[in-house]
């Protein structure tokens, strides 16, 4: 996800990106802020029992965003407070690089504590799989010939949603589709729908 921001030009920060009311911009400086999450829960160790895995990590809505919350907004005035491209890809490849370092040195047994719960190492970094994968999809969402999320973590995702869901998707479904529409960023089509079957009164999965 890194090397895909460092590789947009320019102008491709000012273009939409599948997070409603954010550019590419705005998503990035979002990617900074994960990134920053990841190494300060790392650093946030607790002998306690789990009270969460990669899984139930999650609080699953049924509303998608609308981009009127105010910490989207207080996001989108960060991210234009860079001003240029080139600072905004400069500190998320510091700081992204920073948290990948932190993951690979860290046990994936200690036990940390975020947002009042507590994980394994190894479930906190499997959610911000999902999480990543994710925000990867929604960077390109409205870019041509920008780099796709890696086979591996696309398919981690999808059976992580399915988990979360308590159901398949339906096989013959790109882990792509999957994730956008399970995850409300974009409606089924009709066809798409009834081959859901009861599957689809359970979406979206809106993941916060």
């Amino acid at each position: 996800m890194r090397a895909a921001v460092a590789g947009l030009a320019d102008e491709d920060f000012a273009r939409p990106s599948g997070c409603t009311g954010w550019l590419v911009r705005d998503l990035a400086c979002h990617l900074v802020i994960d990134a920053q999450d990841v190494l300060i829960t790392l650093v946030t160790p607790t002998t306690a029992e789990p009270t969460r895995d990669a899984v139930t990590y999650w609080n699953v809505g049924g509303t998608p965003p609308s981009g009127d919350d105010p910490l989207d907004a207080l996001t989108v005035r960060l991210a234009a407070a860079y001003e240029e491209p080139r600072l905004l890809k400069f500190h998320l490849d510091d700081v992204g690089s920073a948290a990948g370092r932190a993951a690979e040195l860290a046990d994936p047994e200690q036990r940390v504590r975020t947002q009042d719960m507590v994980l394994t190492v190894g479930d906190y970094l499997s959610a911000y799989v999902l999480e990543w994968t994710l925000h990867h999809l929604d960077l390109i969402a409205h870019l041509t010939g920008a780099a796709e999320p890696p086979a591996e973590s696309l398919a981690r995702s999808r059976a992580m949603l399915e988990e979360i869901a308590g159901s398949a998707f339906p096989p013959s479904w790109s882990d792509q589709d999957v994730l956008r529409v399970g995850t409300g960023r974009r409606p089924p089509t009709a066809d798409e729908r009834i081959r859901l079957g009861p599957l689809a009164g359970k979406l979206p999965l809106v993941l916060g």
